[in-house]
């Protein structure tokens, strides 16, 4: 979902804030607060919504711990020899007997070695799996979630989930996860071996460990709200940087690109001071869990020394327990880190389920009993977005009209009226919040959407053009269409300017296909429309973007094509309106009037108004030409 909202929703925002608050630059805008996060949830209970996705890899999971383990247990072996060490060939001065002791040492480290290095095999693949599952299902959940969803959220924000959340989640299952299990048994392991060395030491050594443990909670709660607040604050600003590249055109234009440096900036400023926030959290926990036992481990020193020299106590084992003591530093001292990282991982969960949680559409069972009529009939249809103001009026207010089979009917109607809306929710794009709509007597709703999808084809006023070649664009609109299709669905929308690009079909267009111009995406997407010879079309005016000579060319075209479907076109000017059989005027969320072109001149002062660009003679005499 990288790549701006679509079009449709852009526009259907717009009409909708026009309705509601008379400023529809706010649309754009519309999202949820993410100061205000999810409902609050432990950091254990948000890890554990990955176990589904982890459970695959459980097995190489635990063989990675237990690697861990056996490597971290086997540093505990070495006070133990080092006890040896020193209460025998050092004390007897046999050097004889120090060798195979050293050679212990050594075994020691390199199983330590080589089982960390086997636990970083063991993990990579299966959790590189993970991740790609977890992103597929993202993506896939993405595709499924209406219209209304992307409305409210910024691309950034959900590219943010799909990128750098993914990271973090694998990264946890790969290092922390698998240390947070062997560092608590490694710590509860070497303070069992250090009770059995000397349990007054021993006591002393954890003395620290309440304060600890008080600190931990105080910074766990702190930390998660500051790192959550992170990860939102980088949505934001991954979503001012794509919004500064796709409309770099504009910002260059008109000189705006200092205005979005200052927007970055201010983005950029922000995120800084949440991430010095989060690295003073964790420098100050970090400060007391290394201070504490240390100051823990002078004491026990200073106690041990004294019992050695008092004979209560021998060296090699004061010499074990501090080596034991130290070799439990990395996993106290990491504490602060992995939970630090827990936390990072837990609200990256948060934000990622937060979109896999949204309600996928719901189809309703079929075989329902058939509308009356054919053609496309709305019947009572009312909608309204789920975040207009409260106390405002639908957008439509009891939409009744039926196009007829194989009739051409054109759809006018003022700016911000609702007419990009309607034909929204004829493919269901938007579900109507009252009413019904039918196709050929059957409800949209009892229509599964893959099938409806093939029947009603869309071309909207702004296209949108993918990063592919021509024809993967064009044929978006029917996968199995052929070559032949192809060239008459070229031939339909004119763009035989196909021809001449590089190469030729297969040409790549670039992202949002800005390498070609206005006119050319607009026929690529009206080619995109008609090459699936759908039963429906619906044209949200088609023609906007053309010359007067490309126009009367495509007029001519789209002719032959909507004689054999059933067409609603959005339409602003006369020469698109010259294309229907019928034209209905939408005003106040209501039909106002239905008729032939030259009858609603005649019948109509809103429809004379709308149409008073030319006057009602002119307007007939092009109809007459």
């Amino acid at each position: 979902m990288s790549g701006s909202r679509p079009t449709l929703s852009a526009m259907a925002e717009n009409e909708q804030c026009a309705q509601t608050t008379g400023n529809p630059d706010e649309a754009s805008v519309r999202r949820p607060d993410p100061a205000a996060g999810p409902a609050h949830r432990s950091t254990v209970r948000s890890l554990l919504r990955l176990w589904p996705y982890a459970r695959p890899a459980r097995w190489r999971l635990a063989g990675a711990v237990l690697a861990a383990l056996i490597a971290s247990v086997s540093v505990l072996g070495v006070p133990i020899v080092l006890r040896r060490i020193v209460d025998g060939p050092i004390a007897h001065r046999d050097l004889a007997g120090l060798w195979p002791l050293a050679g212990v040492l050594l075994l020691l480290g390199l199983v330590e070695a080589g089982l960390f290095g086997v636990r970083r095999v063991i993990v990579a693949r299966p959790l590189a799996k993970v991740e790609t599952a977890m992103r597929g299902d993202l993506y896939a959940k993405l595709q499924r979630l209406p219209v209304s969803f992307h409305d409210r959220w910024s691309s950034g924000q959900l590219l943010s989930r799909a990128t750098s959340d993914m990271f973090t989640m694998r990264l946890f299952l790969a290092f922390p996860l698998v240390f947070l299990i062997v560092n608590t048994m490694v710590f509860l392991t070497g303070t069992a071996l250090m009770f059995t060395l000397s349990w007054q030491l021993a006591l002393i050594t954890l003395v620290p460990a309440v304060p600890l443990m008080v600190l931990t909670r105080y910074f766990e709660s702190r930390y998660a709200a500051s790192a959550r607040q992170a990860q939102d604050q980088n949505g934001d600003l991954a979503t001012v940087v794509e919004e500064s590249i796709l409309g770099i055109r504009i910002l260059k234009a008109f000189g705006r690109h200092r205005t979005m440096a200052e927007e970055f900036a201010g983005h950029s400023e922000r995120l800084r001071t949440t991430e010095l926030r989060k690295a003073d959290l964790l420098a100050n926990l970090w400060a007391v869990i290394v201070g504490l036992p240390e100051l823990a481990l002078g004491c026990a020193l200073a106690v041990g020394a004294v019992q050695v020299a008092h004979d209560d106590l021998s060296a090699g084992t004061l010499v074990a327990f501090l080596s034991t003591a130290l070799a439990l530093r990395w996993p106290v001292e990491s504490l602060g880190w992995l939970l630090a990282y827990a936390n990072e991982c837990a609200t990256a969960t948060d934000r990622y389920f937060e979109v896999m949680d949204e309600p996928d559409p719901v189809e309703r069972p079929t075989g329902l009993p058939a509308g009356d009529g054919r053609g496309i009939r709305f019947t009572g249809v009312r909608f309204r977005y789920p975040d207009a103001p409260a106390g405002t009026p639908d957008l439509l207010a009891g939409v009744d009209l039926h196009i007829r089979p194989g009739e051409t009917l054109a759809l006018v109607g003022a700016t911000g009226s609702g007419k990009t809306t309607l034909t929204a929710l004829l493919p269901r794009l938007y579900e109507a919040t009252g009413g019904s709509i039918t196709l050929d007597g059957r409800d949209v709703r009892d229509i599964p959407r893959a099938e409806l999808r093939r029947l009603v084809s869309v071309a909207f006023e702004e296209p949108t053009l993918f990063s592919a070649s021509v024809r993967d664009n064009v044929l978006m609109g029917a996968e199995q269409a052929g070559p032949d299709r192809l060239a008459t669905a070229l031939a339909t929308a004119q763009a035989d300017f196909v021809d001449r690009l590089p190469a030729g079909p297969d040409t790549q267009v670039g992202e949002q296909g800005l390498s070609l111009s206005g006119g050319q995406r607009q026929r690529l997407a009206l080619a995109r429309a008609v090459v699936g010879d759908p039963a429906f079309l619906v044209l949200d005016d088609p023609l906007s973007a053309l010359d007067v000579h490309t126009e009367a060319l495509v007029e001519r075209a789209l002719r032959e094509v909507l004689s054999g479907t059933t067409a609603l076109v959005v339409a602003h000017r006369p020469s698109t309106v010259l294309l229907a059989d019928r034209v209905a005027l939408l005003a106040d969320g209501r039909i106002a009037a239905v008729g032939t072109h030259h009858d609603l001149l005649k019948t109509s002062p809103a429809y004379r108004e709308l149409m008073s660009g030319e006057s009602a003679q002119e307007l007939e005499g092009s109809a007459l030409r």
